[in-house]
């Protein structure tokens, strides 16, 4: 199916203000107690605004993305029909441009019911969570509460072995953290099954990394580990006192309008309507099985969250378009360390270089059943989300990749 649809009102147009509203409560209880209760308040209160008033400040920035060849949904469809033909059940994609909107699928969201796919389903967005986590803590380096080239020590006294080990190492995967997920999932569905209802703390994972040598010393080179975003959670959640979900919640669900987002770990579930995953076994000829139901805490702030393409498409035009950092925050964010010949990695943040010569940045998800690819334009005036019900498939993963190639240089 291809349509495309338009729509002013706003997928990447400006934002409206969603200011999180504090309601007032009779003062009760001991001086201190009410003092505390007013504090909390006000903090409340101060970092909805702050959430708001990123929105509101923030001019898109950049060269506009207009000079870019159209969308090529002709092209989107191919590449999804080879995505289906080597093993996904479906596959999706939307692209958001200047207001347009264009809606690509083939194949299934549900291989019992046979429902066919939509953009508008909901699934799990695996590290494409890296992305959203690094939001919330530069959002807390602009408020003078988290400093990025301090040691993580500073914030978590004796967790990691070494104190040169910066908040900066861990966002750009420089901290030479063993990626404990390497040995968790050897076996791609017996270890998916011994986790699959598994509730982890973040300092178990942590610990599990700990048990073996460390990749390399902080800061020599990039290696990415799971391990980085799961201290990440940690510190997001020491820094604010709440967690990790409220502050996706506070600071960036409820502000964007994010309808479709959620954490719902150590749940299971995905609310509403969406599409179910799938894991392709290690044995050729296997049937695949069914991963929707997971807990995903082997992941937590590194991979659990669940959205749609619409918010996804929303959430990454208006972090490119400067709504939700300062100026100084995004530039650390885009500060990028060449990974391969056509990928760089900033801070949770990804540069594809595409064969037009146009570069797109986001951020790539992979968690049991899904695969997503989240990218858009310096400027984030065009968006794409590209998904496929299906994962450990190699070729799905790679041939997914071309959508970026139809999205953004009309081929």
């Amino acid at each position: 199916m291809v349509s495309a649809t338009v729509g002013r009102a706003g997928v990447l147009g400006a934002v409206a203000l969603s200011l999180l509203a504090v309601p007032a409560r009779a003062a009760t209880g001991t001086p201190d107690t009410r003092a505390a209760a007013r504090q909390a308040a006000a903090t409340a209160a101060r970092e909805a605004a702050t959430a708001g008033a990123r929105l509101a400040a923030a001019a898109p920035r950049g060269p506009a993305a207009a000079a870019l060849p159209a969308p090529n949904t002709a092209g989107l469809a191919t590449v999804l029909r080879s995505v289906v033909a080597q093993g996904a059940p479906g596959a999706l994609a939307r692209v958001d441009d200047h207001g347009r909107t264009h809606r690509v699928t083939r194949g299934v969201a549900d291989r019992v019911t046979g429902r066919a796919i939509s953009t508008g389903d909901r699934f799990r967005i695996g590290s494409v969570t890296k992305t959203f986590t690094t939001v919330v803590l530069l959002q807390l380096v602009d408020e003078h509460r988290l400093a990025l080239d301090a040691p993580v020590n500073r914030y978590l006294p004796g967790l990691l072995p070494d104190d040169r080990i910066t908040v900066r190492h861990l966002l750009s995967h420089r901290s030479g953290l063993y990626d404990y997920s390497d040995d968790m999932f050897a076996a791609s569905v017996s270890g998916f099954e011994a986790v699959r209802e598994k509730v982890f703390t973040y300092r178990q994972l942590v610990a599990l990394s700990l048990k073996k040598p460390r990749t390399d010393a902080p800061g020599a080179a990039y290696s990415y580990s799971n391990t980085n975003f799961v201290v990440a959670g940690l510190l997001v959640e020491k820094l604010t006192g709440k967690p990790v979900r409220t502050a996706y919640r506070d600071r960036i669900i409820q502000p964007l309008k994010l309808t479709d987002t959620f954490y719902v770990h150590p749940d299971t579930a995905i609310p509403g309507r969406h599409t179910r995953g799938y894991l392709t076994p290690d044995r050729a000829g296997a049937p695949l099985v069914d991963a929707t139901a997971q807990t995903v805490s082997w992941a937590q702030s590194a991979g659990a969250l669940i959205s749609s393409a619409r918010d996804l498409d929303v959430f990454y035009g208006a972090l490119l378009g400067g709504r939700l950092l300062s100026a100084a925050r995004l530039a650390d964010m885009e500060r990028f360390t060449q990974v391969s010949s056509t990928t760089a990695y900033g801070l949770g943040l990804r540069r594809r270089d595409l064969s037009c010569g146009v570069s797109v940045y986001g951020h790539t998800g992979a968690v049991q059943g899904y695969y997503t690819y989240a990218f858009g334009t310096k400027d984030g005036t065009r968006t794409l989300t590209a998904m496929a019900n299906t994962s450990n498939n190699t070729e799905v993963l790679n041939t997914l990749a071309g959508a970026l190639e139809s999205a953004f240089c009309g081929k």
